[in-house]
């Protein structure tokens, strides 16, 4: 296994085609001129010594020097060494309403970016805690698992949005059940479940529900996103804006937040609920509970990582400079023995 680390210095090879170029170029001019300015015999006997074979080495040497010079600027990363990694941190749920109400302009630019936005910022201020992912409207969906990769539940939290659900609605406890699946570490003391939403719960058991996360050990904070005045639920095709939602008699549907219903289930579970309209407010709060809670040693893992090998090409490339700089351009005593292009047989 490799990998490799800078592959964008390989464009630096670019230049061994225009050094190739510029000694062919170089030796057909010099040829010419000797044509023109003197004879070619006679030259031989006034330089002797001179030799294409000499020059064209030096010229390997030099690509080949490059050429390993570039391999070390783009640093390959062979073999692998086993690091033992020790972690302390608590386990952070995200429950994200990804309903059409969601889809509000209330605020903005909508509920649901809104709600990202929040996520994304409090995942920023994560330490070593581990972070998972739920996203729900009439069920619920697990976007990402448990894990300490922030950088990977950033950008799935991007991606979230109302098609990936196949039913709408906005049932919490779906995302209730299936946060019970997320903590898995019997020994974590403090974990902590929470809701993004604009409070519009369709099912009577989701207090039950919290009520029983809540006896297993799970604190759960609510964020309420929207207005009570609410807004209507634009539908867009192909990106393009065409209306919005109406009922069945014809007249646009009003979504409105509902706190009432977040704030009881954050208060039977040990939480709090807290308004989401402003960015910074819940980031604050949510980041100060996480990290002021009591960090437990929850993973102890190994994992493979790649080991330089850049200096072994930086060395070749160095032997190779160093032979093109004590290289002579004259011909030596073993290269005329050689004769490799027929050079002296073809004196005689």
């Amino acid at each position: 296994m490799y990998r490799l680390e800078e592959p964008i210095y390989f464009y630096f090879l670019a230049i061994i085609p225009i050094m190739v170029v510029v000694f062919l170029s170089v030796l057909w001019w010099k040829k010419r001129t000797q044509k023109r300015f003197s004879d070619i015999k006679l030259l031989e006997k006034i330089a002797p010594n001179t030799s294409i074979f000499k020059n064209t080495l030096k010229l390997i040497m030099l690509v080949l020097g490059i050429s390993f010079l570039v391999i070390s600027l783009v640093n390959p990363k062979m073999g692998s060494k086993l690091k033992t990694v020790k972690r302390e941190g608590v386990d952070v749920v995200f429950a994200l309403d990804v309903s059409k109400s969601m889809l509000a302009e209330d605020i903005a630019p909508n509920r649901l970016e809104k709600a990202k936005q929040i996520i994304s910022k409090i995942i920023e201020k994560l330490g070593s805690d581990r972070v998972g992912v739920i996203i729900y409207a009439g069920n619920a969906y697990p976007l990402l698992p448990i894990t300490t990769d922030h950088a990977a539940a950033n950008m799935f939290l991007q991606n979230a949005n109302p098609d990936m659900v196949s039913s709408q609605g906005t049932a919490i406890n779906e995302a209730l059940e299936l946060a019970k699946t997320y903590y898995n570490n019997d020994e974590q003391t403090n974990r902590f479940l929470i809701i993004m939403s604009d409070g519009e719960d369709h099912q009577q058991e989701t207090k039950q529900m919290a009520q029983n996360l809540s006896n297993d050990g799970v604190k759960i904070y609510t964020v309420g996103v929207g207005t009570e005045k609410g807004g209507p639920i634009p539908m867009r095709l192909n990106g393009e804006m065409i209306g919005y939602k109406k009922d069945r008699k014809g007249e646009t549907v009003i979504t409105k937040r509902q706190p009432e219903v977040l704030a009881e289930i954050a208060d039977v579970a040990n939480g709090r609920f807290i308004d989401g309209n402003f960015t910074e407010e819940p980031v604050k709060q949510l980041s100060e509970i996480i990290a002021n809670a009591q960090k437990n040693e929850f993973e102890t893992k190994q994992f493979s990582d790649y080991k330089d090998q850049f200096q072994w090409f930086l060395g070749i490339a160095i032997l190779f400079l160093l032979l093109d700089v004590f290289l002579f351009d004259k011909k030596t005593m073993w290269v005329r023995k050689a004769d490799l292009f027929n050079e002296e047989k073809s004196k005689k």
